[in-house]
């Protein structure tokens, strides 16, 4: 239990800290690159969703605990996505206070989504050892183009470059508890496991098809973008094949 949550905390500060140094030490990113970063990363979810998560869940407990877990996960994601949205209510000035502000309420989210990420490394380590290293390896990668997301606005929002860093791993933290939960719950039952599976491949869904996909429309819509979330599919794929 110690080892998984322990894992849930290092996997979270590395990517999104991976994300924050490749932010900081290069002054320019193009809208392209981080177009098709975030689709591949949300290739990469959607692949270890379709091909791990609920396959896993369907095995382990049937359709109905695993459905019910997703729909759960879309729900409390969305519940989630209601509160931090309203905390957009101060983000009303212009310049950099508003940059600023911007980074801070990117992070808030983040750091809401690692929650459900980390579940998903919690029970996925309960349901097998491979299951849990593929979840974990996808997810770091995921979280780098995240970092990058939060580590920009806050840079050119007046941010020190260390205070930058520090804040940007404070949102992987989220994951190492969400882990624990995901171990603890997980668990109690198989019938139990697969409700945490489905619970935190509907999150993912959510937080992909949602969050990632449109923000990547917004920054760039060129061809490229989709590209990535076709090569991130396919990564996704070997990496569960190799893992």
């Amino acid at each position: 239990m110690a080892k998984i949550t322990l894992l849930g905390f290092i996997s979270g500060i590395t990517g999104t800290g991976i994300g924050a140094l490749l932010a900081l030490f290069i002054n320019k990113i193009s809208n392209r690159f981080m177009g098709f970063i975030l689709e591949f990363s949300g290739g990469l979810m959607t692949s270890v969703v379709c091909f791990e998560l609920i396959p896993e869940a369907l095995e382990l407990s049937g359709p109905v605990i695993t459905f019910a877990g997703i729909f759960s996960g879309i729900a409390a994601i969305i519940l989630i996505e209601s509160h931090v949205k309203k905390l957009a209510i101060f983000n009303k000035s212009k310049g950099r206070g508003n940059l600023l502000k911007t980074g801070i309420l990117v992070a808030v989210g983040i750091a809401l989504h690692n929650f459900p990420e980390g579940f998903a490394v919690g029970s996925g380590f309960q349901a097998s050892l491979k299951l849990g290293a593929t979840v974990t390896l996808v997810i770091v990668i995921h979280d780098i183009p995240e970092g990058i997301a939060m580590a920009i606005p806050m840079k050119f929002g007046g941010f020190t470059r260390a205070k930058t860093f520090f804040y940007t791993l404070l949102s992987g933290i989220p994951m190492g508890i969400g882990a624990l939960f995901g171990a603890l719950l997980g668990g109690i039952s198989s019938g139990f496991i697969a409700a945490c599976l489905g619970f935190a491949a509907g999150a993912m869904l959510y937080i992909v098809f949602v969050e990632l996909v449109p923000e990547s429309k917004k920054i760039y819509l060129g061809r490229l973008s989709s590209i990535g979330s076709v090569l991130g599919i396919i990564c996704g794929i070997l990496v569960s094949i190799y893992n």
